[in-house]
């Protein structure tokens, strides 16, 4: 079977470069709320994501599919849809990749290998390009809807020792891509600490989301080594914070000796 790879070599290339990106976390359930409404407006005025996450704790299919033909929609299909699904429920051909996520900071077995049997089948006969990413869930200071909703533990925020070897071991297992996330409604973002030492670890293009809410912590974020920052509610709260990231980004990437 011969699967599209064109997003994962397109991370692993900007990986490689130094080249930070930027990812838009929408929720398929506020689509047409505000402030989502006001950033599809900038959107459609040119504003460019590097790519959209899709997905949320409790989405239907209906909302799914809706959701990702606005996106197509004000951004004229130039902007990488990828869907970061809540359930095996949560899959669309309407989007262009899908992020097939293993928990491994959790021991809950459904995350780790039975949505996968459940889903394999239907990716088997789509067009998304399936994203493997070993998916570590931080403590954000908060209790998150993903915490709840999967049953696991965090992973300490303080405990950067213990992502690492969770990070070394979904390498040594062959996932490609890996993501820290504090969650959805978090308090306080991954730390720098952590985001390097597992950076520092791997070979493998890097995410980090949850908690980010101010230019400051994206900089501090990606200064640590995550190679694409995830933003969610932070933009929901203040959608100028998109702007000023992506301005960051570009002068950051700007200065980069890249070819």
């Amino acid at each position: 079977m011969n699967r599209n790879k064109e997003i994962r070599e397109l991370l692993y290339r900007r990986n490689k470069k130094g080249i930070k990106s930027l990812a838009l976390l929408i929720d398929p359930e506020k689509i047409d709320k505000q402030p989502s409404l006001e950033l599809l407006k900038e959107l459609s005025h040119g504003l460019i994501i590097d790519f959209f996450l899709v997905g949320g704790s409790l989405v239907n299919t209906n909302r799914l599919d809706h959701c990702l033909c606005r996106l197509k929609e004000v951004t004229k299909g130039n902007v990488p849809v990828v869907l970061f699904p809540g359930s095996v429920m949560q899959l669309s051909d309407e989007a262009d990749a899908v992020l097939f996520l293993s928990l491994i900071s959790g021991r809950n077995p459904d995350l780790l290998i039975g949505q996968h049997v459940l889903a394999a089948p239907t990716l088997s006969k789509s067009k998304l390009e399936v994203l493997p990413v070993g998916y570590m869930l931080v403590n954000g200071g908060a209790s998150t809807s993903v915490e709840y909703m999967s049953q696991t533990i965090p992973i300490p925020n303080n405990k950067p020792d213990i992502a690492v070897a969770t990070a070394l071991a979904g390498e040594f297992l062959g996932l490609p891509l890996f993501y820290l996330d504090a969650g959805s409604g978090a308090k306080i973002p991954v730390s720098k600490k952590m985001i390097n030492a597992v950076s520092r670890e791997i070979n493998s293009p890097l995410m980090v989301g949850g908690g980010i809410r101010s230019l400051q912590e994206a900089k501090d974020a990606w200064n640590a080594g995550a190679d694409v920052l995830v933003i969610g509610n932070g933009a929901e709260k203040n959608p100028s914070l998109i702007t000023e990231v992506l301005h960051y980004a570009k002068f950051y990437n700007s200065s980069l000796n890249v070819n």
